[in-house]
């Protein structure tokens, strides 16, 4: 069977095969994971859809190939005994000539049988009769195309960083590149500006006591704080929708749907976003429970690519970390993005019934918001962080987990 590369989502056309998990000669079963590809949106495993044996490979690792191309070749289990059985075994006299020495294949001119091949052939400006192919039965192979190649005309490079005894040198991942990319190219387009507001959290962390337990013990993991604050952020969403945008050199759309990003961290080897869909409409359980199934899937890397794409606002969480402020990049094409770091006891006024002022211990923490001023203004920014304090603050949250 004929593997090749699948559709990774709606508006991927291509991937890089970054690590072929099996190799040839070995077996693998239906849904075991064959090969590794990225995406300019993920990296992800791909499982065979069949069980077999791998009986060829057509792309080598670090090739970009569009979707649809042949990877490689799996054979059915019993049809690969089969043809391992009834290959014919040459004679002694066949394979070797007069002096008893084995026979060396003659090189052939000009026949390719993989597409990649011939696309590199055709990126290297060079014609299929000058190659002589060195494969089986005269194939070209990867590695003769790279030996017609000319020799490559030296570049003027830049100076590289000076180095010391004990440096190390280490390649950028393709996540770490496009991460580069990304992040770079959002500073060059957005005007961002930097707001924050200090939140007071204790009717949250009420809550948090009062159903942490039966929470735990119904869906097994903890509830924290950032659901508590997506849900404020999309009522704040719905009254101001401007910040709900995505914007090009043209023109702003404001979107009606509330696709909530959520950046999560692949365990310091990058970061991505997947989207929690209609996030309006979903109450604190579930929106833990998605919250925490994508994060999840991310870090094993088993999202689809479409799961990151369509985010109308981002938000990014380095609470775990205790951090004390963060004032993070845009996600293109958005127009806003928020970061909500460590929650900690601290000092704060409160007044009484009385109206007396006195000291207490609240959990207290920084809310940051980083907007694009080609979108609204500093008033504008300022109101909708106030509306996501006053939801987080003065919101009975109990019934959402009763």
């Amino acid at each position: 069977m004929d593997i090749t590369m699948p559709q990774l989502g709606e508006t991927v056309t291509s991937a890089t095969i970054t690590r072929w998990l099996k190799a040839v000669g070995e077996h693998v079963r239906a849904d075991e994971p064959l090969y590794e590809v990225t995406t300019d949106k993920v990296d992800t495993e791909v499982p065979s859809p069949i069980a077999g044996v791998v009986t060829e490979i057509l792309v080598v690792e670090g090739l970009t190939v569009p979707v649809g191309e042949r990877l490689a070749v799996v054979t059915e289990e019993a049809v690969a005994t089969a043809a391992t059985k009834g290959a014919a075994q040459p004679s002694a006299d066949s394979a070797t000539n007069d002096e008893g020495s084995i026979e060396a294949p003659t090189p052939v001119r000009g026949l390719v049988t993989s597409p990649v091949v011939r696309r590199l052939i055709t990126q290297r400006g060079l014609e299929v009769s000058e190659i002589l192919g060195t494969g089986e039965g005269g194939r070209i192979t990867r590695h003769d195309v790279e030996a017609a190649s000319p020799a490559p005309k030296k570049a003027v490079t830049e100076p590289k960083p000076r180095m010391e005894r004990g440096d190390e040198v280490i390649a950028l991942s393709n996540v770490r590149r496009i991460t580069a990319e990304h992040t770079t190219r959002s500073k060059a387009t957005s005007a961002h500006v930097y707001t924050s507001v200090e939140v007071d959290f204790e009717q949250v962390e009420r809550t948090r006591k009062a159903h942490g337990a039966e929470f735990r013990e119904q869906e097994g993991f903890s509830l924290t704080y950032l659901p508590f604050i997506v849900r404020a952020v999309a009522d704040a969403l719905h009254e101001f929708p401007i910040v709900n945008s995505s914007l090009d050199a043209e023109q702003m759309v404001v979107h009606h749907a509330l696709h909530l990003s959520v950046a999560v961290d692949l365990d310091f080897a990058g970061l991505v976003a997947p989207v929690v869909r209609d996030a309006d409409g979903k109450r604190l359980t579930q929106l833990a429970r998605e919250i925490r199934d994508l994060g999840s899937r991310a870090r094993s890397k088993r999202l689809n690519p479409d799961e990151l794409v369509g985010g109308t606002f981002t938000i990014t969480n380095m609470g775990p970390f205790e951090t004390y402020m963060t004032l993070p990049i845009i996600n293109q094409p958005q127009v806003a993005i928020l970061a909500t770091d460590g929650i900690r006891k601290r000092p704060v006024v409160v007044t009484d019934s009385d109206g007396g002022d006195a000291i207490a211990i609240h959990h207290v923490g920084i809310l940051a918001l980083t907007w694009d001023h080609r979108a609204f203004d500093g008033a504008y920014a300022a109101a909708f962080l106030h509306a996501v304090r006053t939801n987080i603050e003065t919101r009975d949250w109990d019934p959402e987990l009763a």
